[in-house]
């Protein structure tokens, strides 16, 4: 069903279905994706603490119309080559609400989703957008539109996601909320910024609430028979030659114009297979998907954060270790990734940094003191590990 025009079914009376086995579940959801505290300064524990009337009141508040969110404490997380990525994290009590809100949302936007879209869906993952891409290209179409959209979650128009939602949504309590949450604004130095337009990023609900904005671009691609891969922000338009990705360029470009939003054009290019691309963190090339370039390094400065020579190498390192190293091998080592060689340089350059952390210098006659069985002894799981053995 094409989500991008006025839908003759429409859902009413979703403040009726909010009951107390929603809330107690969306607790346990927000709990489990733990989170630092908003600017109340109110963690999980302490909610949880008096949790019985905590939800009580929420869904009180909820159901009369009466709740009201605060703003969002602005928190910036490294993206790498010295930029920041904002986040914006809501009080315990808002990410409670906005789960409740994504799970009565969810269900009904999920049969109006392009198949395409992979981001932040039940089901689907980074791997299957990836494994799409491969599909297309054994397809034939082996010219890429490679887009970026510039600042999506903060410039996201907020009546573009208002129109998605009262598309399929006629509860006007329920629109109420999804709009207190859009403009409750971001709290930062103690100084509130209000919001006019975008989600902030670290919402429950914002990645539901791109898919729907977002979901305008994906049903004009598709009637204008492109084909399209998105995770969230992150898309291409994959063609069978240089011309009509040109002319996808020129779609996208017209469709985003049109919802308030427009394409980075330091970002975005037309190009194939065989001059590759990135993607969710993989280089894409016509016979290989390995780690991209910043992966490699953000993975190297995270376990030179773990790995100062001045401290021990010993079992809490050891853990911290092994918890990044099996978090990268599940992502990277894939049936379609080609990425042996990087692992295996990837794993040399971490048994030096232990033993560099173990004798408190850097020397290659300390490969013979500190070999590689001993550092399985330690407990050490490798890259390599997470492959499967080439076949003779």
């Amino acid at each position: 069903m094409n989500g991008d025009r006025r839908l003759n079914i429409k859902y009413h009376s979703l403040t009726g279905r909010i009951t107390w086995p929603m809330m107690y579940q969306a607790f346990r959801r927000v709990k489990r994706n733990r989170g630092a505290a908003g600017v109340d300064k109110v963690s999980i524990h302490r909610f949880e603490a008096n949790l019985a009337d905590n939800l009580r009141c929420l869904m009180r508040a909820l159901k009369q119309g009466t709740f009201q969110p605060l703003p969002a404490r602005r928190a910036y997380i490294d993206k790498g080559g010295g930029k920041l990525r904002p986040l914006g994290i809501p009080v315990v009590r808002d990410r409670v609400a906005q789960e409740v809100l994504r799970q009565l949302l969810s269900p009904l936007f999920e049969p109006l989703f392009h198949d395409d879209s992979y981001g932040f869906r039940p089901g689907r993952s980074a791997h299957g957008a990836l494994e799409r891409v491969k599909q297309l290209q054994r397809q034939g179409y082996t010219h890429v539109l490679d887009a970026d959209i510039a600042g999506f979650f903060d410039n996201i128009p907020l009546r573009v996601i208002m129109q998605g939602l009262t598309n399929v949504v006629a509860d006007g309590n329920i629109l109420r909320l999804v709009q207190r949450f859009l403009r409750a604004g971001v709290m930062e130095d103690g100084v509130l910024r209000p919001t006019t337009v975008g989600t902030p990023q670290g919402g429950v609900i914002s990645p539901l609430l791109a898919n729907i904005a977002l979901n305008f671009l994906d049903w004009h691609l598709a009637r204008s028979g492109f084909r399209l891969v998105r995770y969230a922000d992150d898309f291409l338009v994959l063609c069978r030659s240089a011309r009509r990705a040109k002319e996808a360029l020129l779609a996208v470009t017209q469709k985003l114009t049109e919802l308030g939003l427009s394409l980075s054009p330091a970002k975005t290019r037309v190009t194939n297979f065989q001059a590759g691309f990135a993607f969710l963190g993989f280089e894409i090339r016509a016979r290989s998907a390995q780690m991209r370039a910043k992966s490699v390094e953000r993975l190297k400065d995270k376990l030179r954060q773990m790995t100062v020579r001045k401290h021990n190498l010993d079992a809490q390192v050891v853990v911290r270790l092994n918890a990044v190293i099996r978090g990268v091998a599940r992502y990277f080592a894939t049936n379609f990734s080609t990425v042996r060689e990087q692992f295996r340089y990837l794993d040399a350059w971490l048994r030096m940094r232990a033993r560099c952390m173990k004798f408190k210098r850097k020397s290659v006659h300390d490969n013979w003191r500190l070999r590689i069985r001993h550092l399985r002894r330690l407990g050490m799981v490798f890259l390599m590990d997470y492959l499967k053995p080439m076949e003779t």
